[in-house]
């Protein structure tokens, strides 16, 4: 694989031209809080090594040309003309975030931009968002705005765009998001956006989705973020996300709630007559979810990662068994997890339904951990998985 460095290079043989922009945006894990974000939760999650590289320059003809290292054919289009391509549907999260700033006004005009990931596919990291809010910062840098005003920023003295302060990167977030929502297709809550955004090395990201705060909590100790794929592909456009999210929304609606935020254990065990069993199902694993964040904070304040790790744990399987996010892989995964030395905690991270895993180890222990991983779930499953180590990184840039 190229390396990261090199997009610029990469850039440079695609269009022959130096850029005068080059911007990465970092994949996101999420520790706990699975599928809260869109029901007015709470989330914990953290920005990771691996990112979406994005090097772009100007161009006068009103078009927009896309080169990817991870695919061989190019896409163009004129720059306020948006059509769906499905011979390049990756590039549908660069044409939704260039919508989006068109309808806020905010015109891109033409730009040649080259794109390098290494953030693996389908591992949960959130590689659509970071390609996202990598789009909205190249733009940034090409045709100067603010939001929510559009007004350009004050260069400093030597030129340079001063960074996004934490107003402007949440409602970048927030475009992001409706690029996802309303072009894509993918009813996404804010987390995956905002994580990438916000990220802060040894720090995990506490969003309330409630107002949309964000907190760092220190997650400092020997410990290290273990990834691992289950090489099952999982696509949320095809209506899995979005059917969870209805049944969600249909729960809280008929518990007289705004959101399942505003419920808790005790008040929908009393009213569980109300709901379908699928619906009790989805929020009961909600509101244990949300809870855990709470209690998932305090422990990374008190520096207690085998406590946090628990909660890890109990996460996964509510939702194995109520949320039934989880696969039969992913289990394999958790489970084989759960017995090697060193492991804090386990649990599927992201959409779910196939995808990966998130494991909290012990910095002694990592490459022994993941080398027994992978060949536990072999024996499980038959399938080959290739852990990878991450560290929590800073934000977009």
């Amino acid at each position: 694989m190229m390396p990261a460095t090199d997009v610029t290079a990469f850039f440079q043989k695609a269009f022959g031209q130096k850029p005068v922009s080059v911007v990465r945006a970092p994949g996101r894990l999420e520790l706990l809080g699975n599928h809260t974000d869109y029901n007015q939760g709470l989330v914990l999650a953290v920005a990771v090594d691996k990112h979406i590289y994005m090097a772009a320059s100007p161009r006068n003809d009103g078009k927009v040309e896309l080169a990817s290292t991870a695919f061989a054919n190019r896409e163009r289009f004129n720059v306020d003309i948006f059509p769906k391509n499905p011979a390049a549907a990756w590039a549908d999260y660069v044409k939704g975030v260039l919508d989006q700033l068109h309808k806020r006004g905010i015109h891109a005009r033409g730009f040649n931009a080259a794109i390098h990931a290494d953030i693996p596919m389908g591992a949960g990291m959130s590689s659509s968002a970071a390609l996202e809010v990598a789009t909205a910062l190249t733009v940034r840098n090409l045709v100067p705005y603010s939001l929510p005003t559009g007004e350009p920023p004050v260069k400093d003295g030597s030129g340079k765009l001063p960074d996004p302060e934490p107003r402007e990167k949440l409602e970048i977030a927030k475009l992001c998001q409706a690029a996802e929502n309303q072009f894509v297709g993918v009813k996404c809550g804010l987390l995956d956006q905002v994580s990438s955004l916000f990220g802060k090395a040894h720090h995990a990201i506490e969003l309330d989705c409630q107002n949309n705060s964000v907190t760092h909590v220190p997650m400092l100790g020997e410990v290290v973020i273990v990834v691992a794929n289950t090489g099952v592909k999982h696509e949320l456009v095809g209506g899995e996300y979005n059917a969870l999210r209805a049944d969600c929304e249909s729960a809280a609606r008929k518990l007289g709630a705004k959101s399942l935020r505003a419920v808790d254990a005790k008040f929908l065990a009393s009213n569980k007559q109300k709901l379908t069993d699928r619906e009790y199902a989805c929020a009961y694993h909600i509101v244990g979810e949300i809870q855990r964040v709470v209690y998932g904070a305090r422990a990374l304040l008190d520096g207690d990662f085998s406590q946090f790790g628990q909660y890890m744990f109990q996460s996964h399987e509510s939702s194995r068994d109520f949320f039934k996010n989880s696969t039969s892989e992913l289990d394999a995964l958790v489970d084989t997890a759960r017995t090697l030395d060193g492991c804090f905690g386990a649990r599927l991270t992201g959409g779910g339904f196939g995808g990966a895993t998130i494991n909290l180890v012990h910095r002694n222990k990592v490459d022994s951990f993941m080398e027994q991983l992978a060949n536990g779930y072999k024996r499980l499953t038959g399938r080959e998985t290739q852990p990878m180590r991450c560290e929590i990184a800073d934000g977009a840039k």
